[in-house]
């Protein structure tokens, strides 16, 4: 039997909690016996939404917090002060080691706070990025950094590259992972202060295979494996990424319902219709890991349905099996914590 992934599952956190978390708990234990679930938070509400199913009971427990981080809270003043939050007290479990991985749809603000201050990062590892994956042409690119690092300097950059390689080599399987930096142009000598800086150093690693720039249009064709920015850049490509393909769908869903006649040819198209945009739905690829840190965190969409909240778990088990916080740490000549 393989070793049992234990995932700290942050029960209370996200616009859909506590329904949702339990749910998409209750859906992963369903079809995987490799992974015990820690549903962390106030223990009677948890119970009242596991008592609506039927699941093996071995593999949920529920760990009581009392307190609730808000989205709108200061997160440095909520991590010292609620000590008896669900985030908090999930960040500890991985941090003491009874939990291997920390999910939650809670507070951005929070979870990178709490990742940094609690589980704490690897030594050598300057800013930890959160990096998501996305859906693109050719299957999925991990965009780094996505919300951590707004005034990222040039060896901030270099080291998301780096640890960008090793998650897609890593978890996709990709032996060669092909980098790029997001600038407005494809010359060397384009972008502002910080992507001019960044470049050369780039150009200069020899234990990643970077391509040069990419342009946020060439971003869904799957031009480059990982894709490199800092925090504000890669905000506004992710959410507009996530805005563009939910407005297509909706619009594409209205057209086939027009009439008779596109009404009959949405019958013939379905099947086709609905695997292709699979391949471009985000909530297949789970949450956005914070890199670098000595355990897993994972940062899932406030507003995540039960489904990705199951795959954001379920992406927990590759983690831990490839050993990617050890990579991390090998690929930076480092060793302990900070």
């Amino acid at each position: 039997m393989s070793e049992i992934t234990k995932v700290a599952l942050d029960a209370m956190g996200g616009d859909n909690a506590p329904g949702a978390i339990v749910q998409g708990a209750i859906d992963v234990v369903a079809k995987r016996q490799d992974i015990h679930i820690f549903l962390v938070g106030q223990e009677n509400v948890i119970e009242e939404e596991l008592n609506k199913y039927e699941y093996p009971k071995e593999q949920i427990s529920i760990v009581n917090a009392t307190e609730i981080i808000e989205t709108a809270e200061p997160p440095v003043m909520a991590i010292r002060r609620k000590k008896d939050s669900s985030i908090v007290v999930a960040m500890n479990m991985v941090k003491n080691g009874k939990a291997d991985a920390f999910v939650s749809a809670g507070s951005s603000g929070a979870i990178l706070v709490g990742g940094q201050v609690l589980v704490g990062r690897i030594k050598g590892v300057e800013r930890p990025p959160l990096a998501p994956l996305i859906p693109t042409q050719k299957g999925v690119s991990l965009l780094i950094d996505c919300g951590a690092n707004v005034d990222a300097r040039p060896s901030h950059l270099v080291q998301f590259a780096k640890m960008g390689s090793i998650y897609m080599r890593n978890v996709i399987g990709i032996e060669n992972p092909k980098v790029a930096i997001v600038n407005i142009g494809a010359e060397e000598e384009k972008g502002n202060a910080l992507v001019k800086e960044t470049f050369p150093l780039l150009k200069e690693c020899e234990d990643i295979n970077f391509i040069g720039s990419i342009e946020a249009r060439e971003i869904p064709y799957g031009k480059a494996d990982v894709i490199v920015c800092e925090a504000f850049v890669g905000n506004v490509i992710l959410k507009l990424f996530e805005g563009v393909g939910s407005a297509l769908i909706s619009e594409i869903k209205k057209g086939l319902m027009t009439n008779a006649r596109s009404k009959m040819g949405a019958l013939l198209v379905k099947p086709a219709l609905k695997e292709t945009l699979k391949k471009f739905d985000a909530s297949e690829y789970g949450g956005a890991p914070l890199l670098g840190l000595n355990g897993l965190v994972v940062k899932t969409h406030g507003n995540s349905t039960a489904k990705e909240v199951a795959n954001s778990i379920i992406q927990c088990v590759t983690f831990k099996e490839q050993e990617i916080n050890e990579k991390i740490r090998e690929s930076l000549g480092a060793k302990g914590t900070e």
